[in-house]
């Protein structure tokens, strides 16, 4: 059977990662008798330039009917003057939501010979192992009303944060059915000694709490996540909120690992294609130039093979060959090395074969 991937490099340094991790891709059929087919549209930035809009009726149809979506990273300064509506970002929200892409999925490992790599005292990273798993497609950055008006001489703007219960649970049992595979623990984190989203988030992850006996539940206020995240990582290891926080959450995690350019995502709703990006973004002072990291890219390809396709030898074959370039030294200047984009990508294609 063909599995087939659509490929949205989107902008800046995006094309230069989705190209490696296609190549990866593309070494793991070889090496496993798959056959993989590969449909490239443009997405984000890219598609504004060349179609007006970010997301293309033709690019969301085809994304609907693939096996998975591989995604590189949308935006930059040049369409940042555009309106709200027109802007990257809003085709990567409708599209998460038209596929109904609830739960991401970013996993924080650290490497061993990347420890030095962080800022954090090497002590503070050993074991480090978590999952945060943020929600997706509810919260501030899908909320209605938002506006900005004057009102009696004052300007007033208004974004609204909802949530639903059934919102709330199904993304916080993935996270439990997650953390039984894991170290069995999960960390709810919410605001709920001031929001009343948070206060509903808290009572929902305690009642799903009670159809795991095995596995425990903390509440966690997010500021005090934030705190922890730095100076007690170790003891997370799986971590579920709401949209907004898990934004802001995982880039701060983007430390434990000594890069941003380090960290993969998995989108997934139930059923239907996923979509498996890097978290970094853009980057556009960097593109064109080989200095990004396309480890994350990579990593993301391995969660396409293991939540998508079903390949979980596959996908480790994929994070063996990261990190055993890693390694060797290997590694683009984010990490401290001296190879380029392609050079860390290419070996990482010969680790495979």
């Amino acid at each position: 059977m063909i599995a087939k991937i659509i490929v949205l490099p989107g902008d800046g340094i995006g094309t230069e990662v989705t190209k490696e991790a296609v190549k990866v891709l593309r070494a793991v059929a070889g090496k496993f008798g798959h056959v993989f087919s590969f449909e490239e549209h443009p997405f984000g930035g890219a598609s504004i330039d060349s179609h007006g809009i970010p997301l293309t009726e033709a690019t969301l149809a085809a994304c609907k009917g693939s096996s998975a979506i591989l995604l590189g990273a949308v935006g930059g300064p040049r369409w940042d003057n555009r309106p709200v509506d027109i802007r990257p970002e809003r085709g990567l929200l409708r599209l998460r939501k038209e596929l109904g892409l609830y739960a991401n999925l970013r996993p924080v490992q650290v490497h061993p010979a990347l420890a030095g790599s962080s800022p954090l005292k090497e002590r503070l990273l050993k074991d480090v192992d978590l999952v945060v798993v943020r929600e997706l497609t509810g919260g501030l950055y899908f909320g209605t009303p938002r506006y900005t008006r004057e009102e009696g001489g004052t300007v007033k703007s208004v974004d609204t944060l909802e949530y639903t219960r059934i919102e709330i649970a199904r993304v916080v049992d993935l996270a439990f059915k997650l953390a039984g595979k894991r170290k069995r623990k999960v960390t709810s984190v919410d605001k709920a000694n001031v929001l009343e989203t948070s206060r509903l988030w808290r009572t929902t992850a305690t009642e799903i709490s009670a159809s795991y006996p095995g596995i425990t539940l903390e509440h966690m206020l997010v500021d005090t996540a934030a705190m922890r995240l730095v100076s007690a990582p170790a003891s997370f290891d799986v971590v579920v909120t709401e949209n907004m926080f898990g934004d802001i959450l995982t880039d701060e995690a983007s430390v434990l690992a000594g890069s941003m350019g380090m960290l993969p995502s998995a989108s997934l709703g139930d059923g239907g294609p996923g979509l498996f990006e890097p978290i970094h973004g853009s980057a556009p002072d960097i593109a064109g130039r080989g200095l990004a990291n396309p480890v994350g890219a990579i990593l993301s390809a391995a969660m396409l093979l293991r939540h998508s396709l079903g390949r979980e030898e596959e996908a480790c074959a994929v994070e063996s060959a990261v990190y055993a370039t890693i390694a060797a030294g290997v590694r683009t200047p984010d990490l401290g090395g001296s190879q380029t984009t392609e050079e860390v990508g290419a070996r990482i294609v010969q680790s495979i074969n």
